[in-house]
């Protein structure tokens, strides 16, 4: 028998690289798949939610200025550092979606090869988003992917870290900076990843992370003039029309929730999803 007490561990929320508690001081009990308590979670507050829009539109200039080169090169970082934390996530993926080792191991082992593989998109995603027009007259015409903006994820609720992972991942590796909504019911796998995202060379800001009630978090974060875009992956159909109603005061790029195999080939939908096409005309020397 070791007299020794445990040390329990209080999770916080991430906005701008640091882990505040919520503002107003709340939290929520998260439980496993069996109704078994693990922690208490941060309930973020609409104060949160525009302290992490702040975050994020400060971080915008430096990240979506750095090179494709070192976006891929950070977002490598992170998967490596996921890869030295795997147990852990292995256990709480388990813990959140009441899987068993096996398939929690599946999912946090394709959650961490996907972030390796929006990395490898950084620089090739233009050629592939952009090209060269073809003009009548003595003029090139070139279009270029450039970044949405500050984008509002809403992560899925049933999918804790493979779903999120693939949604973070495609909405910064072009540029945008993030402010997430953890999954309501299974937030823990979210917040670790926060001590992931401090502790690599992500500069504070592009990811922010909230926990809570998705709903009483998302509709500030929809209202607000700052965000651009909105991720509704983890809206349920009542939220999401309400959500889409308020983005459209300010022309948010919105994209809706649909079925979704996490698990299946992610494609290049997402990645092109947050993604403005800027054309400029050149005229051609003579």
């Amino acid at each position: 028998m070791s007299d020794r007490l445990s040390v329990l561990k209080t999770y916080k929320l991430y906005v701008g690289g640091k882990f505040p508690r919520s503002e107003s001081g709340r939290v929520y009990e998260v439980t496993d798949s069996k109704g078994a308590w693990l922690a208490n979670a941060p309930l973020a507050s609409r104060k949160d939610a525009r302290d992490a829009v702040v975050a994020a539109r400060k971080a915008f200039g430096g990240w979506s200025g750095a090179t494709a080169y070192n976006r891929g090169q950070i977002l490598y970082r992170i998967a490596e550092m996921l890869e030295g934390r795997r147990e852990q996530f292995i256990a709480e993926v388990a813990d959140a979606e009441g899987l068993s080792k096996a398939k929690a191991t599946a999912q946090v082992d394709a959650a961490i090869d996907r972030w390796v593989w929006y990395a490898g998109w950084s620089d090739k995603v233009a050629q592939i988003a952009g090209g060269a027009n073809p003009v009548a007259g003595p003029y090139f015409n070139l279009s270029s992917p450039e970044p949405t903006g500050v984008v509002a994820v809403l992560a899925p609720q049933d999918s804790s870290f493979l779903g999120l992972v693939s949604v973070i991942a495609p909405a910064v590796v072009t540029g945008n900076t993030v402010v997430v909504v953890t999954s309501e019911k299974s937030p823990l796998p979210a917040l670790s990843l926060a001590e992931v995202l401090a502790t690599s060379d992500l500069p504070g800001g592009v990811v922010n992370i909230l926990s809570g009630r998705t709903a009483e978090i998302a509709a500030p974060l929809a209202a607000h003039q700052d965000v651009n875009a909105l991720d509704l992956a983890g809206a349920d159909a009542g939220l999401a029309k309400e959500l889409e109603t308020a983005a459209a005061d300010n022309l948010k790029r919105v994209l809706r929730p649909e079925p979704a195999d996490w698990s299946a080939d992610p494609g290049t939908g997402r990645l092109l999803s947050f993604l403005e096409t800027k054309t400029v005309w050149h005229p051609m020397g003579v």
